[in-house]
């Protein structure tokens, strides 16, 4: 078959590459062959059939390697090989084709080599796969089982447009609301499935009418973390958050910097200034807050994290997190579904692997939500069936 073809060719020519350039032999491990063997088959890990994903957005590349006519069993791997050593790890390198049959050949290279591909996009006829070289990054995060945090996103419309939103929020996007009747019986079936935390996203959850009774629902099964960006909190939904259980909820607010120049730069102006004027104000009403950052460097993050030791923010109370090229960034870390420990996710569209990736197709888990159970067992028999076949060990890519 064509994708042993290229794995054997893998082998050879890795011998004369960089250490980072791993091959591994399929046809003397038996348990690789058989991962092997499963991807011939369209549905290998239990998801919805493979569909190419489309950005708003071309995703850049380090590198652009045109591919012409070949493959992996005709002169292609040479060519990839020779672009990822003059790459450095982190990289993207996009390989564009008229051949669509590549596809399953890269995906396959890419999972043996502990690279991932990241995207994939057609255009005018020609497939463009984009893939990291190396692993995503890890974040400091403590091991976690599958099905212990519930993320909902109860709507995707927001008084921000972030210039790197996962999820493309903005004033102008559709509400796609999950509803209060849905999440009535999700949080009944969560309690039932022993979830221990429910994190409430969006967009902005306080953009909807219904967002106390929605909150009440989900306070009662479990402890909430309500992700938001603070701006909204007077008249009415002030009244709402006053009325919430101090000892369920926790507040999770966005902060980008500790001055408002490089927040603004990617929320709007004066969006700093209004989010610390809501920081106050959570604090003032007794509610836990946890201050959450999106930065694009180390040296954001420690800047950050003086800020943090400053106010006397406790490390609980603190996310920092690097903004992942999905939705609306053109910069970023490029996370593929491997490189996530997964954590459920559900909008009104179905249930997703990850939050930050929860409107993107190589994420998507089933369009049916209920029951529950069967979306939970069918993440956790895609992520056994990963670690049975002794690929790369997922990250934690913390959103809260």
């Amino acid at each position: 078959m064509l994708i042993a073809v290229g794995l054997a060719a893998v082998k050879a020519a890795s011998q004369s590459a960089t250490a980072s350039v791993v091959a591994i032999d399929v046809e003397s491990d038996p348990v690789r062959s058989g991962l092997a063997a499963s991807l011939e088959t369209p549905d290998r890990l239990g998801f919805p059939e493979a569909k190419t994903i489309v950005h708003c957005m071309r995703t850049n590349a380090n590198v652009e390697l045109d591919a012409g006519t070949k493959t992996f069993a005709s002169g292609l791997l040479p060519d990839l090989l020779a672009a990822l050593r003059r790459s450095r790890k982190g990289d993207l390198v996009a390989v564009i084709s008229s051949d669509p049959g590549i596809g399953p050949e890269l995906e396959a290279w890419c999972r043996f080599t502990r690279n991932s591909l990241v995207d994939t996009a057609v255009d005018e006829g020609r497939t463009r796969w984009v893939l990291r070289y190396g692993e995503a990054p890890a974040n400091v995060g403590e091991d976690r089982p599958v099905g212990s945090r519930l993320w909902l996103y109860t709507n995707f419309d927001c008084n921000l447009s972030c210039d790197y939103c996962c999820v493309r929020s903005s004033p102008k996007a559709p509400r796609r609301a999950l509803g209060i009747e849905r999440v009535r019986r999700i949080a009944i079936e969560a309690a039932e499935l022993g979830v221990s935390e429910i994190f409430i996203t969006g967009g902005e959850p306080f953009m909807l009418p219904d967002i106390s009774e929605i909150l009440a629902a989900c306070a009662a099964a479990a402890p909430i973390t309500v992700l938001t960006n603070g701006m909204l909190f007077a008249r009415s939904r002030l009244a709402t958050l006053r009325s919430l259980p101090r000892e369920r909820v926790t507040l999770q607010i966005s902060l980008d910097s500790p001055t408002p120049e490089r927040h603004d730069g990617h929320r709007g102006k004066g969006t700093w200034a209004r989010a610390w004027r809501g920081i106050e104000l959570a604090w003032a009403e007794g509610f836990r807050v946890r201050l959450a950052a999106t930065v694009s460097t180390d040296a954001e993050a420690e800047e950050f994290r003086s800020f943090l030791e400053a106010h006397h923010v406790s490390e609980e109370n603190r996310v920092i997190r690097r903004i992942a090229l999905r939705g609306s960034a053109t910069q970023g870390v490029a996370l593929a579904r491997a490189d996530l420990v997964p954590e459920v996710t559900i909008t009104a569209e179905g249930v997703f692997w990850h939050p930050v990736g929860a409107e993107d197709n190589d994420l998507l888990v089933s369009r049916e939500i209920f029951p529950l159970a069967e979306s939970f067992a069918a993440v956790r028999r895609a992520f056994d069936h990963e670690s049975e076949h002794q690929r790369r060990l997922a990250t934690i890519f913390n959103c809260a």
